[in-house]
């Protein structure tokens, strides 16, 4: 397998400053409604990196559950290992990979929970299945084979035969971005990079391209 010539040309589109909003949150509601048109497969799908105590990175797939006008929404349980660790580092990145639109999305910044009524809502919304897989799952944590998951499904089943509460260990968090970068794939590998940097003093953003 020749994995070294396995490359693509972009083609497909340009990203100009001319094109570009002011307000990079709108910039992204822009491109991931283009995503979500184009039918990319999970356009909501992104890599999320925390960082360990050891000050190693850790990354994962999640999924993106909102865009809000200060930051993008994920959930899961806040004892996993992603969890512990936006509780000891509370910083986080995302990229967003949408090949069918030859597009990236880079997001950085701080990440704070979301309150306890939004993830009540939120919870609710979700399939049954889903919801008693949240108690179901000791998330990250060693378990003995998959018959426990299996076992810890049908005990919940029986537990809660009328409502699933929210657990309190599983909720919501929100990254709110200082810096953001949209990358375009171009031919030659001459892509189009613009970011965003918040400027905190003046609370603007500062629009620039990278060379690729």
């Amino acid at each position: 397998m020749d994995i070294a010539g396995i490359r693509k040309e972009y083609r497909l589109q340009q990203l100009k400053e001319s094109d570009i909003h002011q307000d990079p949150l709108v910039q992204f509601q822009h491109w991931f409604k283009a995503a979500i048109d184009a039918q990319v497969n999970e356009p909501n799908a992104m890599n999320l990196s925390t960082v360990k105590a050891s000050g190693r990175p850790s990354s994962r797939i999640v999924l993106l559950k909102g865009v809000e006008e200060n930051g993008f929404v994920f959930y899961t349980n806040y004892q996993s290992d992603k969890g512990q660790q936006l509780e000891q580092r509370p910083y986080a990145s995302l990229c967003f990979f949408w090949p069918e639109l030859e597009r990236q999305v880079r997001v950085e910044g701080k990440v704070v929970k979301v309150s306890p009524t939004t993830s009540d809502t939120y919870f609710q919304s979700r399939p049954l299945a889903s919801r008693l897989g949240a108690w179901a799952s000791p998330q990250s944590q060693i378990i003995l084979g998959r018959e426990s998951l299996e076992q810890n499904l049908e005990e919940a089943k029986n537990k809660f035969t009328m409502d699933v509460p929210r657990p309190e260990y599983w909720g919501g968090y929100k990254l709110i971005p200082d810096y953001l970068e949209f990358w375009q794939g171009r031919e030659s590998r001459l892509h189009d990079r613009i970011t965003y940097s918040l400027e905190n003093e003046l609370k603007k953003w500062s629009i620039n391209r990278l060379a690729p």
